[in-house]
């Protein structure tokens, strides 16, 4: 019964005015952004980290919660109608989806996505409600080698899941490390990586190279791409779904579901992976594979429910381990860094208001979704009239302004221009910046529980292979790294990626 206890004081601090209203500013701007391409959350958030230094801690992650999943909702609702994915997650749902609204089923697809995405997003809020609690008392009794194994794993595991070659997803770990790592040292306070700068003796401003590395990398690409954005927005009709189509899509609601909340958990899964894979399971246990690419059903309701249930489940490992799971998630550990809080454990018992009042508003922010996204379609799509001309140099002054707030130093928008840069030749040279961004923010703290352990055990390195949590751990990240390197796995995940 302690649970529902937990949960009132969650609802309780969710019912406030205050962050009822950062909840609903969350989720549309998530859904502006996932229906507007080339806008995701993870350059949204980064660009809005500024805005999080005068808001209470709770409020703060309210909203950027909001943003996440909130745009899960929202490209959708492009990707079926006009066949253009707002957001990553949704290129799955467009196979089916768009077919579907050819067909004149845009109401019946929009009412799939939605009603699964808020069933899946509900499922995965009570999962992390159930399980998180348990869960951070077990990392309570960590020691230091414990620490820094997991987090070894976690970026192994990231590295192993991430699109792309393995060698350049583990240089930009080991290069987001480095980055990490200048500033001053933990325990002696001397300089390094500093190459003389003042600007640089408290280390690389996150704020700043979050931005660059994703809101103005994001501009730079789109500005590559001079796709027409003219769109023909029609009246949807027909968004009640038939006593057929309820039974065509409850067993892949609730496989999307489950698939999701347990990819969401592992680092480097989340919303993307999820959609992917429960698209596939979904076309080999179907009764009409040859409906696949066609406008089934199933092919909506199962990426839909799957995308959701792991944008929400990946809140676990960040919120009681302090481990980041995808970009998203070490953005908001940036923003609890930014607030005083340290990301971890503790988290759950010395700030229940933030952990329980986190949980209480993604129930009612899924709510305000599914409010949001089926009355206001029109209105959703019509955003995609507005020119890029007009929507860039707005963002981009909007960076500057965010960036430039924090220190209130001109060298911040100076490095924020040079990660943009640095960003973008990265994304030429076919290098993920994502994991660059995880090895940032695990960097520090990998280097901290290190020398922890280190100290502890009089300098015997032997220390991480004789406790048994810890080298069970090590083993699991040699054995992933291992697997991925072999031959005839890294052929068929590269075949799987392009797929």
């Amino acid at each position: 019964m302690e649970i529902f206890d937990h949960l009132a004081l969650g609802f309780s601090v969710a019912f406030t005015f205050q962050n009822l209203f950062y909840c609903f500013l969350g989720v549309l701007l998530g859904t502006l952004i996932g229906v507007l391409p080339g806008l995701g959350p993870v350059p949204t958030i980064a660009m809005l980290l500024p805005i999080t230094f005068g808001l209470p801690p709770v409020a703060a992650l309210i909203m950027l919660s909001g943003i996440y999943y909130g745009a899960q909702y929202g490209g959708s609702t492009t990707a079926i109608l006009i066949n253009l994915p707002g957001e990553s997650s949704s290129v799955v749902t467009a196979i089916d989806g768009y077919q579907m609204a050819r067909q004149g089923r845009a109401g019946a697809a929009l009412a799939t996505a939605a009603l699964g995405s808020f069933f899946a997003g509900s499922v995965a809020t009570f999962l992390l409600a159930v399980f998180a609690p348990p869960l951070a008392d077990v990392a309570l009794k960590f020691g230091p080698p414990e620490y820094f194994s997991l987090m070894v794993l976690g970026l192994v595991a990231s590295v192993s899941l991430a699109s792309g070659s393995v060698v350049k997803a583990l240089a930009m770990v080991v290069l987001g490390i480095l980055l990490g790592l200048s500033g001053q040292d933990v325990y002696t306070g001397t300089p390094r990586f500093t190459f003389d700068l003042i600007e640089l003796a408290d280390g690389i401003e996150f704020v700043a190279l979050a931005m660059g590395l994703f809101g103005m990398v994001e501009i730079i690409r789109n500005l590559e791409d001079e796709h027409g954005r003219s769109v023909l927005v029609q009246k949807v009709k027909g968004l009640l779904l038939t006593k057929e189509d309820f039974k065509r899509i409850i067993a892949p609601v609730l496989r999307g579901t489950v698939l999701g909340s347990f990819l969401g958990i592992l680092p480097g899964g989340g919303a993307m992976l999820s959609s992917f894979a429960a698209y596939s399971i979904e076309k080999r246990v179907s009764k009409y594979p040859e409906q696949f690419g066609k406008g089934a059903i199933e092919g909506v309701a199962g990426p839909e429910s799957a995308n959701n249930a792991g944008a929400q489940t990946s809140f676990i490992p960040m919120l009681t381990l302090g481990i980041p799971s995808n970009p998203v998630m070490a953005l908001m550990i940036g923003a609890l860094i930014i607030q005083g809080i340290v990301p971890g454990p503790n988290v759950v018992n010395e700030q229940p208001n933030l952990f329980w009042g986190l949980i209480a508003s993604m129930w009612l922010g899924n709510l305000m979704l599914v409010i949001l996204n089926l009355p206001l379609i029109g209105m959703w799509v019509r955003l995609l009239t507005v020119p890029y001309h007009i929507l860039f140099p707005l963002i981009i002054g909007f960076c500057c302004i965010g960036v430039y707030s924090v220190n209130n130093n001109v060298y911040d928008v100076y490095a924020m221009a040079a990660f943009g840069v640095f960003g973008y030749l990265l994304v030429k040279l076919d290098c993920e910046p994502a994991p660059l961004l995880l090895g940032f923010i695990i960097g520090p703290m990998l280097e901290e529980y290190l020398r922890r352990a280190m100290l502890i055990s009089r300098g015997d390195p032997t220390v991480f292979v004789t406790r048994p949590l810890s080298a069970v751990m090590l083993a699991m990240a040699v054995l992933a790294l291992a697997v991925v390197l072999l031959p005839s796995v890294r052929k068929k995940r590269e075949e799987a990626f392009k797929e």
